[in-house]
């Protein structure tokens, strides 16, 4: 776990190099088997609709998803990736959705703890050498945590993640529309339809008409 927060942390003493934003990643290792499936959640969210019809997407899951995540409603991993993108000029990694291999936000997670303890892909990427050798293809460099080492891992194994819909993750934050992407940012930040969860992440308000 020490190596995975050095890369994908930030620096020591930065906000997600602290543990708290790592035990996603082996939660199915460390809880009884005797649980089988975990909701979790930031804290900087609002509800406004039944966790109980989040808590249904696993029953949508196929037989390789391992967890249920939206995706990164920012181009950060755009941003991340630069230099990847700028030697794969047709990838899809860092391009928004649907299409796109967009990147996560680990802000809402749907944990199948059964599906990942029986996961031999999940379970093998876990092993710092095939990480290193990952950060290294997509020259990654991160630093938020969890959500780091999911998105990396999608880039090459998208079956192990079912996408949940955005508006079970309407995230806020705009830092990167004022920060050199404004071209593009409404591929990735628009969500359509009713608004179950909202995300106030980067410390963004969230009215109290929502």
């Amino acid at each position: 776990m020490q190596e995975m927060r050095h890369y994908f942390g930030g620096n020591p003493g930065s906000y997600y190099n602290h543990m708290l934003f790592f035990l996603s990643i082996t939660m199915h290792r460390v809880l009884p088997k005797s649980l089988h499936r975990v909701i979790m959640l930031d804290v900087d969210l609002k509800f406004t609709d039944d966790i109980k019809k989040l808590y249904r997407y696993f029953q949508l899951f196929n037989e390789e998803n391992v967890m249920g995540i939206a995706r990164e409603m920012q181009p950060v991993y755009r941003d991340f990736l630069s230099e990847y993108r700028s030697e794969n000029s047709e990838t899809r990694v860092g391009e928004p959705g649907p299409d796109g291999l967009t990147g996560f936000n680990s802000g809402v997670m749907l944990l199948d703890l059964d599906a990942m303890r029986k996961s031999h892909l999940y379970n093998k990427l876990l092993n710092i050498k095939v990480i290193e050798q990952m950060i290294g293809e997509f020259h990654f460099r991160g630093h938020l945590g969890d959500q780091d080492l999911f998105t990396l891992m999608s880039f090459k194994y998208e079956q192990l993640f079912y996408i949940l819909p955005c508006n079970w993750n309407r995230q806020l934050c705009t830092w990167f529309r004022d920060h050199g992407y404004a071209d593009v940012f409404h591929q990735y930040h628009t969500c359509d339809g009713d608004i179950k969860i909202w995300h106030g992440n980067c410390n963004t308000t969230i009215p109290n008409d929502r």
